[in-house]
């Protein structure tokens, strides 16, 4: 059984062997048991005390032991392969991927769709897609490019951190901060989904301005693990993302040896089915940002270096209005998945697993099925169910790998083709 304790941000202090966790000194001269003392900093040491994310951590061998790490070969498509090419501003969209191979681990499963921004620039995000069929067992990995936000498709994943355990489920989401080793099991034998991986300021609740205290995704919903620690004096592969490229290096113990920790950067997980959606009880459907779970700021207030949003099910009852999302060109990028059922703006072809890119300024909204739908239907109050979506939307364009340009639907452009002008007096 995992346990968890709750709060997002919130400062907390969690123990796999009692006495393990120093009182009143983080650093004490002798630790209880030997333990080395590590801080892990997410933020710098001068943040503002409302923004300073750090974990002080008690484990059996500091992290600094290690050989030299070398290239990682293995994962292909693992890789931020987006060129320096002239990008067209077309509409793209994809089919979910192939299951993935016998043998295959989260690693190696991984898929680069799109990513913008050097994460040497410490801004922008990237967009995967990973398939797995095989529990990593003697290796584990570490993204010292930025944090990873797992949205499990198909499949439940089990992310065994240096913090604690968590168990992920379609529906739900995990957080495992930029630098905390993990290793993933696969309770159901596969597992299939996206990661969204933020190099920018990291990921917090929105505010909620007018909408007041209560509202979107509640901080007491988000649930960090307790501690939990493996003592294997085993061969163990690490690999790192460092710089978007992958490295490797071999010790001879396990790293997930965190006896005990305390501070306010954790993993966490989040049921997506507690968002509290805000919708009109009026007229007119309201900018996406209300959906929004999570948020990465960007230097220009109000402009966000990404935005991870949801679409869940929720009742729709606006007065004289088109409900689906309308016509629109954004500032901002957007990059859509569907996790499960259908999405409203789109009749065929989105299918779970699948994803969309429009990038800024490129005209979208429904196709013309759904359009034509929408505008004849009867607005009485209808709920939406068996759907849930998100989207990934970011400030900064986004560039598609070289996999993705490969692989993309041909015809995603004739979706919004056919549609009558029209008709004026």
């Amino acid at each position: 059984m995992i346990d968890y304790v709750s709060g997002f941000g919130n400062h907390f202090s969690s123990e796999a062997v009692p006495g393990a966790l120093p009182i009143g000194r983080n650093s004490p001269q002798r630790p209880p048991f030997g333990l080395y003392a590590e801080q892990l900093s997410g933020t710098a040491f001068t943040a503002p005390r409302h923004e300073n994310r750090r974990t002080w951590l008690y484990r059996l061998r500091p992290t600094a032991e290690h050989p030299p790490f070398i290239r990682y070969e293995q994962a292909t498509r693992f890789t931020r392969d987006v060129g320096n090419a002239l990008l067209a501003p077309n509409r793209l969209r994809w089919n979910p991927i192939a299951d993935a191979l016998p043998g295959t681990d989260l690693i190696d499963g991984i898929t680069t769709m799109l990513a913008n921004r050097d994460p040497a620039d410490l801004e922008g995000v990237a967009i995967h897609l990973y398939a797995a069929t095989l529990e990593m067992t003697d290796r584990v990995f570490m993204n010292a490019d930025g944090e990873m936000l797992f949205v499990p498709q198909a499949g439940r994943l089990e992310l065994l951190t240096e913090l604690g355990r968590i168990e992920v489920a379609p529906g739900q989401i995990a957080l495992v901060p930029r630098g905390v080793r993990f290793r993933a099991l696969l309770p159901n034998g596969y597992a299939r989904g996206y990661v969204c991986e933020n190099h920018g300021a990291l990921f917090r609740l929105p505010d909620l301005g007018p909408i007041g205290a209560n509202g979107l995704a509640n901080p007491r919903d988000f649930e960090t693990p307790i501690a939990w620690f493996e003592d294997r004096d085993i061969p163990t592969q690490v690999v790192q993302k460092f710089m978007g490229a992958l490295w490797t290096t071999e010790l001879d113990h396990s790293p997930l040896d965190v006896v005990a920790w305390h501070g306010n950067l954790t993993p966490c997980r989040y049921d997506m089915a507690r968002f509290n959606t805000i919708n009109t009880v009026s007229f007119d459907h309201p900018d996406p940002s209300i959906f929004t779970v999570l948020t990465s700021p960007s230097d220009v207030p109000g402009r966000a270096n990404a935005d991870f949003v949801v679409f869940p099910p929720r009742w729709m009852v606006a007065e004289d209005t088109f409900r689906p999302p309308w016509f629109h060109r954004n500032v901002m990028s957007e990059a859509m998945g569907l996790i499960t059922g259908a999405y409203d703006a789109k009749a065929e072809g989105f299918a779970p697993g699948g994803l969309s890119l429009h990038n800024l300024m490129a005209g979208h909204g429904p196709d013309l099925d759904s359009w034509q739908g929408a505008s004849d239907a009867e607005l009485k109050p209808r709920r939406i169910e068996g759907t849930m979506a998100f989207m990934l939307e970011s400030c900064w364009p986004y560039r598609p790998t070289a996999y993705a340009l490969e692989h993309g639907q041909p015809d995603y452009d004739a979706v919004w083709a056919d549609f009558p002008k029209a008709t004026l007096p």
